[in-house]
């Protein structure tokens, strides 16, 4: 009936259960704030929102890879530049032995001086081929590592469809073999006119090899630049959609606190006043 409605009681204090759920809830979104404040993340915990967190949890895994595939391609960028420095070195002493040989076209040419400045930049040209290596590997040599290699393999990207597993993508870089494609211990020694000749042939020859493989080796490297420049600016685009989704706004977050330490404050004086109702029974039996 109505009078039980209205009923004090000193073993049930209904106002201050009333009061209490609010405070309760205040409290746990307070917490969750100053967590949020402290972490700096929205979503640090699956419990968080587990939906979002496990999207946040692939993608830095990705993150990650893809930060390990930037060392690749800066290695991998090296040992082409450092052949490609090689390769176009070659070309400017091939340039100078073949202004050699045309001068060795003339009847009155000292032929002998002339061969001996062909032996030595046939000397300088075999060193530059063995030294252009980079990590120990050369891609100027006919075996690229020692190991019976023809090409250096650079990983370049982890390309990921659907929910299925990434697949590791890959730059191959074949050797230019001027060990092999350019004979230049097998020249003619210019001994008279018609040997000059002879060599001013090879000399032509062996200079558009050595061309042809400087210009490939130099767009290897520009692709692989090229990636290396792409995979950076991919990472710090996912860096970025991963912040979207987890990072929490700190704006918003120091708004809320302040709004929610003002409803802590006024549940507590809510709770406080609630629990002194009861006493005021005792005003009933004075």
């Amino acid at each position: 009936d109505i009078r039980n409605m209205f009923m004090s009681s000193i073993n049930t204090n209904n106002s201050a259960m009333g009061a209490l759920q609010p405070l309760k809830s205040i409290n746990s979104n307070l917490a969750k704030t100053q967590d949020e404040i402290s972490t700096g993340k929205s979503v640090s915990m699956a419990k968080d929102n587990s939906a979002v967190w496990a999207i946040s949890k692939v993608m830095e895994s990705d993150v990650s890879g893809f930060k390990s595939i930037s060392d690749s391609l800066s290695v991998g960028e090296a040992t082409v530049a450092v052949a490609s420095a090689g390769a176009e070195q070659i070309v400017k002493v091939l340039d100078e032995m073949k202004s050699l040989a045309i001068s060795g076209n003339s009847e009155t040419a000292d032929f002998a001086k002339i061969d001996a400045d062909m032996a030595e930049k046939e000397a300088q040209i075999l060193s530059i081929i063995s030294a252009s290596q980079f990590n120990g590997v050369n891609l100027l040599a006919t075996d690229t590592d020692g190991n019976g290699g023809t090409q250096l393999t650079v990983l370049s990207s982890l390309d990921r469809v659907g929910t299925g597993a990434p697949t590791a993508s890959t730059i191959d870089v074949a050797t230019v073999d001027f060990e092999a494609n350019l004979d230049i211990a097998g020249r003619t020694a210019i001994a008279d006119q018609a040997s000059a000749v002879t060599a001013l042939g090879e000399m032509e020859a062996f200079l558009q090899t050595a061309i042809t493989g400087a210009a490939s080796l130099g767009a290897s490297s520009k692709r692989i630049t090229d990636q290396n420049e792409f995979v950076g600016k991919l990472t710090d685009a996912m860096k970025v959609g991963i912040g979207a989704l987890v990072d929490a706004d700190m704006e918003e977050a120091s708004a809320r606190l302040q709004a929610l330490q003002t409803q802590q404050q006024l549940g507590v004086q809510a709770l406080s006043i609630a629990n002194q109702a009861p006493q005021t029974i005792l005003s009933l039996f004075r």
